[in-house]
């Protein structure tokens, strides 16, 4: 049996060697997700010995990192926003950029969070934006629509998991093309890499992320098109959309729901800068 200094010293220097960009952090995540430790642990518990069982664990799942597959893929399962969420492989890992997409809308909802809104969340995925409105939102419900039934069932699961199954529902649409009745809120986080963009991605994205969650189509915009032609019919009339965006995509995106109908009420930059998130309303 090894002790967890140890093992940490043993997968930093395997990781190291293994090209992982930033070996002890994403060591201190496969261990501490897989013995479920908090920070304060390495320190605390740094002689005590590990378990045979986790140690076989970590191994197996260190040797899955080096190989090119994502830490949090791995464990199965990720935070964000407070949230614990599990991942399939019909779902994005839910990036902490998206976060801030969650922040824009709650945002302009300031003043309106005891309402009983009703959120529709395009391409749900593991459910990440939906559900963290509905645990800030307490009178909300939530409603998550994809094409890919695992990412419905992730969602689900996940509601379940946060305590939010009671207001939170699915429906298996290409968009609206199978919903109903209107929405205070219509989130989404649509594929938007540019088709020719796909090959060049770094391995952990391309060899595990869902295409059907990536692919924006030649130009990167089906998803905003398809999503600003159909949004007016499902929005009551003082309702808000948003969407998450590429890093270069915020005045071609905009354009497009301006020519829709809608006006551009908000924006948001990501933690590095980057243009990553919009809001619009339906124009008076």
């Amino acid at each position: 049996m090894t002790t967890l200094d140890h093992m940490m010293a043993h997968l930093r220097n395997y990781f190291m060697h293994g090209n992982i960009e930033d070996p002890m952090a994403e060591a201190r995540i496969l261990v501490g997700g897989i013995m479920g430790l908090t920070r304060t642990d390495f320190i605390t518990k740094a002689e005590d010995h590990i378990p045979l069982e986790h140690e076989i664990a970590i191994h197996d799942a260190a040797g899955r990192r080096v190989r090119g597959e994502p830490v949090y893929r791995i464990l199965g399962k990720r935070g964000f926003y407070g949230l614990e969420l599990k991942i399939s492989d019909e779902t994005l890992d839910p990036r902490p950029d998206t976060e801030v997409l969650v922040d824009l809308v709650l945002d302009l909802l300031e003043g309106r969070r005891n309402e009983s809104l009703d959120i529709l969340d395009l391409g749900i995925g593991t459910g990440a934006v939906c559900l963290v409105l509905l645990s800030e939102l307490p009178n909300a419900r939530g409603t998550g629509t994809d094409l890919a039934q695992g990412a419905l069932d992730t969602a689900a699961g996940n509601a379940a998991l946060n305590g939010l199954a009671s207001r939170f529902g699915t429906v298996r649409s290409n968009w609206f093309a199978d919903l109903s009745g209107r929405y205070d809120v219509i989130v989404s986080n649509p594929p938007y890499i540019r088709s020719d963009v796909i090959p060049t991605l770094d391995r952990e994205v391309r060899e595990h992320d869902p295409m059907l969650a990536l692919d924006g189509g030649t130009d990167g915009l089906d998803a905003y098109r398809a999503i600003a032609k159909g949004a007016a019919r499902f929005l009551k009339p003082a309702g808000l959309i948003a969407v998450e965006t590429g890093f270069d995509q915020k005045d071609s995106v905009r354009n497009i729901f301006e020519q829709a109908g809608f006006d551009a009420v908000a924006a948001a930059k990501d933690y590095a800068g980057n243009d990553r998130a919009q809001a619009f309303k339906i124009k008076n």
